[in-house]
């Protein structure tokens, strides 16, 4: 049951929305947020919410502050996000929440649908964000640069853009493998040498391969042609 009663505080009316058997579960997949800050609202639940809230007097000013004390809290802003109608309100809006995205599952379900309309200025964006010292901004920048730029938007020069990215944190080296999965799965002419000329650190290349290989949209003989590719891990 998704409720909004303005009656109720914010937190009230999510803990009514609460499966304490989904957050066991959910818990688990998130390890680094503590478990005290999870509440366990089903995202489908979450987003019903969301859209409902967006239109409440409240939204605005939950917007403004951060940051927050709930794991669900962070992914109700982002939903407000993705909803926003106005690129710069929204590129404006991101800017302000990305430092305070603390977990691979808020950044990922983060998607504004204004950026479909708006890839020639926000492929300037995503360049930036690939920049920053915090490794959710950058996981969000690799995610758009993968999500709208590897099809009709395609340039081999936003490969090299994914190359470059230099980083210690797991959850920003295993976006790149999954970008260049994808990219094996829809330009793999152009990205294959990637692998083949070991543009890549060892793990994200092996990650690349693995993931290509799971691909169901990318043909036998070229997963066998990836497997060739694997390299040694340093030890």
């Amino acid at each position: 049951m998704t409720i909004l009663d303005t009656s109720l505080s914010l937190h009230e009316m999510l803990f009514t929305m609460q499966d304490t058997t989904y957050k066991a579960f959910h818990a688990g997949l998130i390890p680094n947020i503590a478990p005290e800050r999870i509440i366990g609202i089903r995202t489908p639940a979450l987003r019903r919410f969301a859209a409902k809230f967006a239109r409440s007097p409240l939204a605005a000013d939950f917007l403004q502050t951060l940051p927050h004390t709930y794991y669900e809290e962070n992914n109700l802003h982002a939903f407000l996000i993705e909803k926003m109608p106005d690129y710069s309100q929204t590129v404006a809006a991101l800017d302000a929440f990305l430092p305070f995205v603390d977990n691979w599952a808020t950044c990922d379900m983060m998607s504004p649908a204004v950026f479909k309309k708006h890839r020639s200025e926000l492929i300037g964006e995503i360049r930036r964000w690939i920049q920053s010292d915090h490794a959710y901004t950058v996981r969000f920048g690799l995610e758009m640069l993968m999500k709208y730029f590897l099809d009709n938007a395609f340039r081999e020069e936003y490969l090299a853009l994914a190359a470059s990215v230099k980083s210690d944190e797991y959850y920003v080296n295993m976006m790149i493998a999954w970008f260049f999965a994808t990219a094996l799965a829809k330009q793999y002419d152009a990205t294959v040498p990637y692998l083949e000329n070991q543009c890549l650190d060892v793990w994200i290349h092996n990650k690349t391969i693995q993931k290509a290989r799971e691909s169901l949209r990318i043909i036998s003989e070229q997963k066998a042609y990836l497997s060739t590719l694997k390299r040694k891990e340093a030890f």
